[in-house]
């Protein structure tokens, strides 16, 4: 699942551990490139799609705000959902704002996954969820457990674990558990009951 395809994330989509017959998903208007980089199954998600019993919906969001907000162009996330499972929320390269929490409304998933490194570049406003977005997003959905990652993963990522645990942990909330796994770094956050 390719949620925005922006030169910051060709390197990876590139990278030669990936075998180019692998199934990806993304947002209308990144297959082009996604295929020009090798890959033959790249399937777009307009508003719905689906694998087996999974079906895969598209939401957006806001990849930073104003000018830079703009110039970062669309921004998709994805909710999956599927007979008897969890349904789960990638929010994808967003900062909050009202299309993440009308998609929290309308879902209610049980896991929402944010990119939390409160990225953002030497002027404007941060391009996704900062910690203190992590904390409204707890706030507004207090039934999801969340799952705070892309911290420390790209050098405009500023906002690292331990002062996301430091922060959460003032807001009031438990449960906050740093991971670290070989694909990505990050910890989950419930309520506080």
């Amino acid at each position: 699942m390719i949620v925005t395809e922006t030169k910051n994330h060709r390197k990876y989509t590139r990278s030669s551990w990936l075998d180019k017959q692998i199934p990806l998903f993304c947002q209308p208007g990144n297959e082009e490139q996604i295929t020009a980089d090798g890959f033959t199954q790249v399937t777009p998600i307009s508003v719905a799609g689906s694998v087996g019993e999974i079906d895969i919906i598209r939401t957006t969001g806001h990849h930073g705000t104003g000018e830079i907000g703009e110039q970062m162009g669309p921004v998709s996330g994805f909710v999956f959902q599927a007979p008897d499972e969890p349904v789960v929320y990638l929010a994808g390269d967003t900062i909050w704002c009202s299309e993440v929490a009308e998609t929290l409304d309308k879902y209610r998933p049980d896991w929402t996954i944010v990119n939390a490194g409160g990225a953002r570049f030497t002027v404007g406003d941060p391009i996704i969820m900062t910690a203190q977005d992590v904390t409204v997003v707890a706030q507004h959905a207090p039934y999801t457990q969340i799952v705070a990652v892309h911290m420390e993963a790209i050098n405009h990522c500023l906002l690292n674990r331990s002062e996301l645990t430091e922060h959460i942990n003032r807001e009031g909330f438990k449960g906050a558990r740093p991971y670290s796994g070989r694909w990505s770094d990050g910890f989950g956050v419930r309520q506080s009951s």
